[in-house]
Order: C-alpha cells, then structure tokens, then sequence
C-alpha cells in the first residue's frame, strides 16, 4: 500500500458497573488494533481540552500511534459511554453533545481504505466531514454499521452506504435495513453496489459475500474464556480491513477475524496494551518481522 488506512470516528471512555473505564469507540479501537498489527493508521477524531483528552493522547503516542489527526475542542467533552450488562450482553448509554461530534475536515489529501462507523453520522458536523472525506480522498470506503438507538436514521445510513465499497453489519441490523422482509446478503450487497458485504451472526459466526459471486461462512471461533463483549466487533473488523490491505483469501480473512474477535471476549474491554497478545497473532499470520 503506498497510502494509509484513514480511520474516521469517536474515541471516548467506556465506563462500567465496577467503576473501572476503559478508552475505546469502535474507530479508535480499529485503529489500535491496526496499529499493532503495523498498518500504521491515521485515526481522525475529535477530543475535549480536559484530562480524559489528554490521556487518549498520551496512550495513543505510547502505543506509537500518530496524533496529528486527533483533534482538541475548547467547548465539548470528550467522548464518554456508560456500559451495563444484562445477562453477558451489554448495553450502552452513549453522551451526547461530546468532542467527536465535532470533528472537522483534516489536512489529508489521500488514503487507500477510509473506514467509518454510523454512530458519528449521528451530528451533522461529523457527518459532513466523513462526506468531505469520501469525496476527495478514498479509494475505498469501509463502513462498519453499528446502529445504537436513538443515534441513527435510516435515510442516512442509506445514503452513506451508496458509494461505498464494503459494509459490515450484524443480521440484524441486516434485517432493519433491507429493502424486503426475505432479503438476502447478495440482495443487499447488489442494491448498493457494494463490493463486499460482511454479515456477523453472533455465536453462529459470519459471512462475506462478494461482488464477484463469491461467498463464504465462517463459523464463530471458540473463546478460551468469556469476560465481556465489548469491542468483540471491532476486533473483527480490524482483521478484515487487514485482510483487504493485505489482499488475502476472503475465507482466510473471515477465519483470522474470528480467532481474533474471540480472543478479545477474554479481555476487559476493547483493546490491549500488551504487544505480545498480538505479537502472537502476527506469528501465526506470517506477519511478525
């Protein structure tokens, strides 16, 4: 790749019932992940003048990331969600009115891959920036849906997916967005035009379909152990997005997206700060220098 990944979105602090908070936000956490796998991404974001910024930007050079598309607001905060579990799952209670609201056009003036999620279409500012960004610097556009109520509306959603060139959503969210009640993956990958479309099922795994006709499943790796779900997906999605820099095979793609998302349920949170965790997966992959 002769550009970098440009990863668009929120990072902001995951609170949880025990008092701990772990940072996070689905882009900052693609992000983190690309960066240890040695994709150097540049992550654009949006974060308060306060002590929760700075901490995001101090772990961010820490971590060897580059910061220059972090962004500091004078007004807003940054970015906070309080977590709860029911039965395993977790829910979110997202702040609004926070620091990646806001994030404004960067001085970028090219990337191969823009990945964006949906949750920072929710403000017209964000919104507006990510639509800057598609027209003038990417290649190809990865879009990670993640539809949290009330923060989407599917006039939007639908008008980002056209013109993008990869979609991942759950089955369900699948389900909500398709055109009919039978609507399959190769249905809805055909109605975008996408280039691929990433579907996830859960315990029941995943499937990619391609533009090509190609389509595969995959089902889902098996835990060592469960702490919680968080960041499972965005996991997930960092492998893929991998994969497609790296240009493997779309059944080996779905296969090391899957042992990694599993790996991550082991973990509190959404990240790890231990580079041997993925010095490990880099090994296994062929990747480790």
């Amino acid at each position: 790749m002769n550009n970098r990944i440009c990863i668009f979105g929120e990072v902001l602090f995951d609170h949880f019932p025990d008092g701990s908070r772990v940072m996070g936000g689905a882009p900052f956490n693609v992000a983190w992940h690309l960066q240890a796998f040695g994709l150097s991404p540049y992550f654009v974001s949006r974060t308060g003048q306060d002590p929760e910024g700075e901490l995001v930007r101090q772990t961010m050079r820490s971590w060897g990331m580059d910061t220059d598309g972090l962004q500091t607001d004078a007004a807003l905060p940054t970015g906070k969600v309080q977590v709860t579990f029911v039965d395993g799952e977790p829910g979110y209670d997202i702040v609004e009115n926070c620091a990646y609201d806001a994030i404004e056009p960067p001085d970028l003036q090219s990337c191969d891959i823009l990945y964006h999620g949906s949750l920072a279409l929710r403000s017209k500012r964000s919104a507006d920036t990510i639509r800057a960004l598609r027209g003038i610097t990417a290649r190809q556009v990865f879009i990670d849906v993640n539809l949290r109520d009330p923060w989407w509306h599917r006039r939007e959603i639908e008008s980002t997916l056209v013109g993008s060139n990869w979609v991942k959503l759950n089955v369900h969210e699948l389900e909500l967005l398709a055109s009919t009640d039978v609507a399959t993956a190769a249905d809805f990958l055909d109605s975008y035009g996408l280039e691929g479309l990433i579907v996830t099922h859960g315990a029941e795994g995943a499937e990619l379909v391609l533009a090509n006709g190609l389509q595969e499943r995959e089902p889902a790796a098996e835990a060592p152990e469960l702490v919680d779900t968080v960041g499972a997906g965005d996991a997930f999605s960092s492998v893929m997005l991998l994969g497609i820099a790296l240009e493997w095979p779309a059944k080996i793609s779905l296969q090391r997206a899957q042992a990694f998302a599993a790996s991550i349920v082991g973990r509190r949170g959404a990240t790890v700060q231990d580079p041997a965790f993925y010095a490990d997966f880099l090994g296994q992959w062929g990747l480790s220098n």
